[in-house]
C-alpha cells in the first residue's frame, strides 16, 4: 500500500472501527443493566405492594383468596408458604421457572380450622375466640422468637421465565418474606417482563450493527477525500520537481500553496534549496569559465615562448618560461585548494603558535619588493591547519606586496577574546564599496588587473575561506598610512594539551 491517502483513510477507518465497537459494547452493557435495575424496581415495588396487602390482613383472619393480585401479564405473583405450598397465583399464569416454584395452581389447606389458607374460607367462632386472645396489638403471644404478625423481611432477585395467557417470556423476580395474620411466613415471589430490556437491547443491537458499517465507509470517504485535498500541494512539488530534474533548469521554483501549513513550509525551504543550488551551480560554472581563462594565459605566453626556442634558440626567454611555469603551478595549486574547500575539508586541530608563524613566514620572503616589518608576540596559539593558516599570512602578503609604496606592516597581538594577524600597506587602499567584492574569486581591481605580476584573484577568496574554516573571520578596512588593513581574527585554542 505505496499511497499516503489509502493508509490514512485505512488508519482512521481502524481507529474510528474499534472506538465505535467499544462504545457499543459499552451501550449496550449499560442499557443492558439499567433496563434490568428497571425491572428489579419493578418487581419489588409490586412485592412490597402484595406484601404489604398480606400484612395489613385481620389477624386471624387471612383470605387469600380475596387478595387482590394484578392482571397484568407483564407482572406475574405467587404467594406460597414455607414449605412450598402454592397459596395464590395472578391470573391466566400457565408456567413459570426462576422463583423456585413451579406450580401455578394453589393447593388446598390440608385442614379446615385455624387460617383460612384453603381457597380464602373463614375461619370457625371458635378459633376466631382463640386467635382474638393470642393477636391483639398485632402481636403473638408465646415464644417471643416467633415473628411478628406483618413483619416483612428482606427481598431478594432473580431471573427466570415465565407463560402467561399463551405468551411466553423473561422475568425478573424479587422474593420476600411477610408474616400473614395467621402467624405464618409465606413468600411473595413478583416478577416484571423483560421485554422492553430485550426490545431495548436488540434494537439498538440491529442500529449498530447496520449503522457502523455506513458509519465506516463515511469516515473512510471523508477521509481519503480530504487527504487527497491536503496532498494535492505535495504532488504538484513533485510534479515540478520531476520536471526540474528532467529538464535540469534550476531556475524553475515549486508552487506555494497560500497557507502556513507544513506542506507551505515544504515548498518554501524546496524553493530555498532550488535557490542555493542555482546558486551553487552558477558559482562553479563562473569558476570553470574564469579557471579556464586564467589557465589559458600562462599556457599560451609558456607554449609561444617554447615553439620561439624550438626555431629560434637564441631568442628563447628562459626566465619568461620559468615565471609563466611558476604562475602556472601557483594557479593550479589555488584551484586545487579551492577545490578541497568546497569539498568541506574541515580544519586541523593542531595547536599553532601565529607568532611562530608569522616570524617564519617573513624570515621566507627575501625577494619581496618591499621590506615586511613584523611584531609578533609569544605564546599566542590558535587550533588549526598549520599549512593554511600559513597560505592565509602568505596570500596577504603577497596582495600588500603588489599594492604597496614602501612599506609593509604585519603584526600579531591578542585583542580581547580573540588573536588577531593584520597586514597593511601603504598602498591606495580599497573603497568601501570594493571591500567586499574583493573577497569574491577571480576578482581584481582595475589597478591590479594593469599590473603584470597581479594575481588571479583568488589568493583573498582563498583566505576568507580558510578563516571561516577556523572559526574566525577575515576584513579590510583602512591602514594608518592609507592603504589597505587586513585583520584575520580566530579564537585562541582552549587552555592545556591539544
Amino acid at each position: 500500500m505505496a499511497s499516503v491517502r489509502a493508509k490514512a483513510s485505512l488508519g482512521a477507518t481502524a481507529v474510528v472501527a474499534v472506538a465505535l465497537v467499544a462504545a457499543g459494547i459499552a451501550v449496550l452493557i449499560s442499557l443492558h443493566s439499567n433496563l434490568t435495575g428497571q425491572a428489579d424496581r419493578e418487581a419489588d415495588s409490586l412485592a412490597r405492594k402484595v406484601a404489604l396487602d398480606i400484612a395489613s390482613q385481620v389477624p386471624g383472619r387471612t383470605s387469600y383468596a380475596g387478595l387482590e393480585l394484578p392482571d397484568d401479564p407483564d407482572h406475574p405473583v405467587q404467594v406460597a408458604d414455607e414449605s412450598g405450598r402454592l397459596l395464590t397465583v395472578s391470573e391466566d399464569l400457565e408456567r413459570i421457572s426462576g422463583t423456585g416454584l413451579s406450580a401455578v395452581t394453589p393447593a388446598k389447606s390440608p385442614s379446615p380450622q385455624g387460617t383460612g389458607l384453603a381457597g380464602g374460607d373463614d375461619s370457625d367462632d371458635d378459633s376466631g375466640d382463640d386467635s382474638g386472645d393470642d393477636h391483639g396489638g398485632r402481636g403473638r403471644g408465646g415464644d417471643d422468637d416467633d415473628p411478628a404478625i406483618g413483619e416483612i423481611g428482606d427481598i431478594s432477585y432473580s431471573s427466570g421465565s415465565a407463560t402467561v395467557d399463551g405468551t411466553a417470556g423473561e422475568y425478573r423476580f424479587a422474593t420476600i418474606e411477610v408474616t400473614d395474620g395467621s402467624g405464618e411466613t409465606v413468600l411473595v415471589h413478583a416478577g416484571a417482563s423483560l421485554a422492553a430490556r430485550q426490545s431495548a437491547v436488540g434494537t439498538a443491537a440491529v442500529a449498530m450493527l447496520v449503522g457502523l458499517p455506513v458509519l465506516l465507509l463515511v469516515v473512510g470517504g471523508v477521509t481519503w477525500l480530504v487527504t487527497r485535498r491536503a496532498l494535492r500541494p505535495v504532488e504538484g512539488i513533485r510534479r515540478e520537481m520531476a520536471a526540474i530534474t528532467a529538464s535540469e533548469d534550476l531556475s524553475r521554483r515549486v508552487p506555494e500553496p497560500a497557507t502556513y501549513d507544513e506542506v507551505a513550509r515544504l515548498a518554501r525551504t524546496t524553493n530555498e534549496t532550488l535557490t542555493a543550488l542555482e546558486a551553487a551551480v552558477e558559482r562553479q560554472r563562473r569558476f570553470v569559465a574564469d579557471a579556464s581563462h586564467e589557465l589559458r594565459s600562462p599556457i599560451a605566453s609558456l607554449r609561444t615562448q617554447l615553439e620561439v626556442g624550438d626555431a629560434h634558440p637564441e631568442l628563447l626567454d628562459v626566465p619568461g618560461a620559468v615565471q609563466d611555469t611558476v604562475r602556472l603551478q601557483q594557479l593550479a595549486a589555488d584551484l586545487l585548494l579551492l577545490a578541497r574547500l568546497d569539498a568541506g575539508e574541515r580544519a586541523g586541530r593542531a595547536r599553532v603558535d601565529l607568532g611562530a608563524l608569522a616570524r617564519e613566514e617573513v624570515s621566507q620572503r627575501t625577494a619581496d619588493r618591499v621590506p615586511v616589518s613584523l611584531e609578533a608576540a609569544q605564546g599566542l596559539e590558535v587550533t588549526g591547519s598549520r599549512g593554511q593558516l600559513a597560505r592565509v599570512l602568505g596570500n596577504l602578503l603577497d596582495n600588500a606586496q603588489r599594492h604597496a609604496k614602501t612599506s609593509v606592516a604585519a603584526s600579531v597581538r591578542r585583542e580581547g577574546g580573540q588573536l588577531v594577524l593584520a597586514v597593511a600597506d601603504d598602498g591606495s587602499g580599497v573603497s568601501e564599496a570594493e571591500r567586499e567584492r574583493i573577497f569574491e574569486r577571480f576578482v581584481r581591481l582595475d589597478d591590479a588587473r594593469s599590473r603584470d605580476d597581479g594575481g588571479a584573484g583568488l589568493g583573498l577568496a582563498i583566505a576568507r575561506d580558510v578563516a571561516e574554516r577556523h572559526a574566525g573571520t577575515l576584513t579590510v578596512t583602512r591602514a594608518p598610512a592609507g592603504g589597505a588593513l587586513f585583520e584575520l581574527r580566530l579564537p585562541p585554542a582552549p587552555s592545556g594539551p591539544g
